[in-house]
C-alpha cells in the first residue's frame, strides 16, 4: 500500500473529473453543486519500471505494484464547519485520508456554475482552508472540555490543558496544526484527529484559456513548502492514451515535467516521507511502501506481523547491484549481498529477503 489521497475543494472545481482522470473511472461530474455526496474511492497502481526488471530476472509468476487510494470527497463551501452544505459529514470523510489534495479552479466555463457566482482561486482556497481550521478548532475545544471534566492525574491534566489551550490560540490565528510548534506532542494523543495536521498539496485545475497571471499571483501567495501541481484534464486525457515513448515526447514538447499521476505520487511520497523496497522471487515480485525511518524489523511487519514477530535477519542488496549482477546468486558471488539485523534502516530500492521463524 502507498497512501490514501483525498481530493478536497469547493463544488464544481473539477474534483470528480480529476478523480476520473487519475483512476480511469467514470463517476458523474455534473454541472451542479454536490453532484458527489458519498465519497468515491479507487486504487491506482504506482508505476515503477524497476519492478519489471526484477520480475524478468526471477521469471516471477506475479508482479505487484504499490498502490494509492484516491478519494473524491464532496465539495465544501463556506460555513461547512457549521454544517452548511452537509459540511460536517463531508469534513468527516477527510479524517480517513493520509494526504489532502486541495483542488482549486482556475478554468473559466460559463456552462459550469460556481457556487459563489464568480471564480476567485485565492478566495476559494482560503475559504476551504478556514473551514478546515474551524473544524479543528471545534474538535480541540470539545476535547479540552472533556479533559477538564475527566478524572485523571492532576499533573497530566495540567499538561494536556496547557498544550490544548496553546493549540486553540494557534488555530484562532487561522494557522494549520501542521505549523504548530508542539505538533509532536499532539501525535501522542491518539484519539485527537485533526484535519490541518495532514500534509496538503494544491492542484491548480486549468484549461487552455486560463489566465497565467492569476495562476502566478496565486503561486506567489504560497509558502515555500506548499507544492502546487498544475493540471489540464483535457491534455492529460490525451497523454494517457499515448505509449510511454510518445508520452515522453509530448510532455517535452509542452514543457510539462511529468504526467499528473506521477507528479501526485512523487509529491505524496515526499510529503509523507515514504520509501520503496522490494521482495522478488519466482513466485512474486512486489513493491512495498514504508516510512523512510523504518528499520528492517518494521518493514518486515508491513509484509506480515508474523515475519516481524519471528524476525531473524534481513538479506539485502541495493536495486542497482541486484540488477547489474543479475539477481541473488550474482550479488552473492560479487560480495554485495548483505546480512542485516532488525535495526538496519532500509534504503530506497533495497531488495530484501526476510528470514524468520515462528
Amino acid at each position: 500500500m502507498g497512501f490514501k489521497c483525498g481530493l478536497v475543494g469547493m463544488p464544481n472545481v473539477g474534483k470528480s473529473s480529476i478523480f476520473n482522470l487519475l483512476t480511469k473511472q467514470s463517476i458523474p461530474a455534473n454541472n451542479y453543486p454536490f453532484c458527489t455526496i458519498d465519497p468515491n474511492n479507487a486504487f491506482v497502481e504506482v508505476p515503477d519500471e524497476r519492478l519489471s526488471k526484477l520480475s524478468k530476472i526471477n521469471n516471477s509468476k506475479k508482479t505487484v505494484n504499490a498502490a494509492i487510494e484516491f478519494v473524491d470527497i464532496a465539495g465544501l463551501i463556506k460555513g461547512a464547519s457549521k454544517g452548511e452544505g452537509l459540511g460536517n459529514e463531508f469534513l468527516s470523510h477527510i479524517n480517513s485520508v493520509d494526504v489532502i489534495a486541495h483542488v482549486v479552479r482556475f478554468f473559466e466555463d460559463k456552462d459550469i456554475i460556481h457556487v459563489k457566482g464568480s471564480i476567485n482561486p485565492s478566495d476559494d482556497f482560503n475559504d476551504i482552508n478556514l473551514e478546515l481550521i474551524l473544524s479543528d478548532l471545534n474538535q480541540v475545544t470539545k476535547y479540552l472540555d472533556r479533559i477538564n471534566k475527566k478524572k485523571m492525574e492532576q499533573k497530566e491534566k495540567n499538561r494536556l490543558s496547557e498544550l490544548l489551550s496553546s493549540l486553540i490560540m494557534h488555530l484562532e490565528e487561522e494557522k494549520f496544526v501542521s505549523n504548530y510548534e508542539k505538533i509532536e506532542e499532539l501525535y501522542k494523543i491518539p484519539d485527537l484527529k485533526l484535519l490541518t495536521s495532514k500534509p496538503m498539496f494544491i492542484i491548480a485545475n486549468i484549461d487552455d484559456g486560463y489566465d497565467k497571471e492569476i495562476l502566478n499571483a496565486f503561486k506567489n501567495t504560497l509558502s515555500e513548502n506548499q507544492k502546487c501541481i498544475v493540471i489540464d484534464t483535457k491534455i492529460e486525457q490525451e497523454i494517457s492514451q499515448l505509449s510511454p515513448e510518445e508520452q515522453f515526447e509530448f510532455l517535452k514538447e509542452l514543457e510539462i515535467s511529468d504526467t499528473a499521476l506521477n507528479q501526485i505520487i512523487q509529491t505524496g511520497y515526499q510529503l509523507l516521507g515514504l520509501k520503496t523496497f522490494f521482495t522478488s522471487g519466482e513466485k512474486e515480485t512486489r513493491a512495498w511502501s514504508a516510512k523512510k525511518e523504518f528499520n528492517a524489523g518494521q518493514c518486515s511487519g508491513i509484509i506480515h506481523t508474523d515475519i516481524e514477530r519471528g524476525f531473524i535477519r534481513a538479506e539485502t542488496v541495493s536495486y542497482n547491484d541486484y540488477v547489474s549482477h543479475n539477481g541473488e546468486q550474482g550479488s552473492k558471488d560479487n560480495g554485495v549481498w548483505r546480512q542485516e539485523g532488525k535495526d538496519y534502516i532500509v534504503n530506497e530500492g533495497d531488495v530484501i529477503y526476510f528470514r524468520f521463524n515462528v
